[in-house]
C-alpha cells in the first residue's frame, strides 16, 4: 500500500480527534481549550482513553467546563463524575489534581490558556514545559494536549510526538513531523496524529489494523 492509500484509511477509519470524540468543540478560546486541559489530565495515567474520554464528557454534563466552575465545585462532585465513568482507583487523586490545576490556571494565567501560550512566544517545547506545571501532567500528557491543539493554535504545527512517529513508521510512512504534515496539509496534522495514536493503542499489528479500510482504496 503506498502512502496516500495508508493515510486515506488512517484518516477515514480512525481520524477523529479525543477532544471531538469528548464533546469539545475545540476554538481558541478559553473554555474549550481548559476543557482539553481537563481532558489531558484524564488521560495522563495509564486508564483506557475510552474511559478517560467518558470521564471528561461526565465531568462536562455535570457543568465543570470552566477552570472557575471546576476550582468552585466540591470534590466530592468530582469524585462522583468520574465515578460514574467508571473512572476507578484514580478518581480521588485526579479531583484532587483537577481543583488543584484549576487553581493554578486561575491564578497565574486568569483561567485563559492562551495567556499560557503568550508566556511561552508560542514555542512548542516551552508550552510544553508550562504545561507540566499542572498537576498529574507530565511530558506524555503535554504531548497529548500539544497533540489535539494544534488544531487551534498554528504554532505548534506539525506536533508529532515520538510515539506517533514510530506507528507512522511501521505503516511505511515518514518518520518526521514535517513529511507526516505534508501528506495531509498542516491543518489536518492534528486528525492525523489522533489517527496514528489510535492505531497505536490498539491491538494488533498497524498494517493488520489497517487492512479492511485500506483495501477500498485500492
Amino acid at each position: 500500500m503506498n502512502a496516500d492509500r495508508t493515510v486515506a484509511a488512517l484518516m477515514e477509519q480512525y481520524g477523529r480527534t479525543y477532544a471531538d470524540e469528548a464533546g469539545i468543540t475545540l476554538r481558541d478560546t478559553p473554555a474549550p481549550l481548559y476543557q482539553l486541559l481537563v481532558l489531558t489530565v484524564l488521560c495522563s495515567i495509564r486508564i483506557s482513553a475510552a474511559t478517560a474520554v467518558a470521564a471528561a464528557r461526565e465531568l462536562f454534563a455535570a457543568g465543570l467546563r470552566t477552570p472557575r466552575a471546576m476550582a468552585g465545585s466540591t470534590w466530592r462532585a468530582r469524585v462522583d463524575a468520574l465515578g460514574r465513568a467508571h473512572y476507578v482507583r484514580y478518581d480521588e487523586s485526579t479531583a484532587t489534581a483537577l481543583g488543584r490545576g484549576a487553581g493554578l490556571l486561575l491564578d497565574r494565567w486568569h483561567g485563559d490558556l492562551r495567556r499560557l501560550r503568550d508566556e511561552a512566544g508560542g514555542s512548542p517545547e516551552r508550552v510544553q514545559g508550562l504545561l507540566q506545571e499542572f498537576p498529574r501532567i507530565g511530558p506524555v500528557g503535554a504531548g497529548i494536549f500539544c497533540r489535539e491543539a494544534q488544531e487551534v493554535w498554528p504554532e505548534l504545527r506539525p506536533f508529532f510526538d515520538d510515539r506517533v512517529r514510530r506507528v507512522a513508521a511501521d505503516l511505511g510512512l515518514p518518520y518526521s513531523a514535517e513529511g507526516l504534515a505534508r501528506l495531509v496539509g498542516a491543518d489536518e496534522s492534528a486528525r492525523l496524529a489522533a489517527a496514528l495514536t489510535r492505531v497505536g493503542l490498539a491491538r494488533g499489528e498497524p498494517g493488520e489494523l489497517l487492512g479492511t479500510t485500506a483495501a477500498a482504496h485500492r
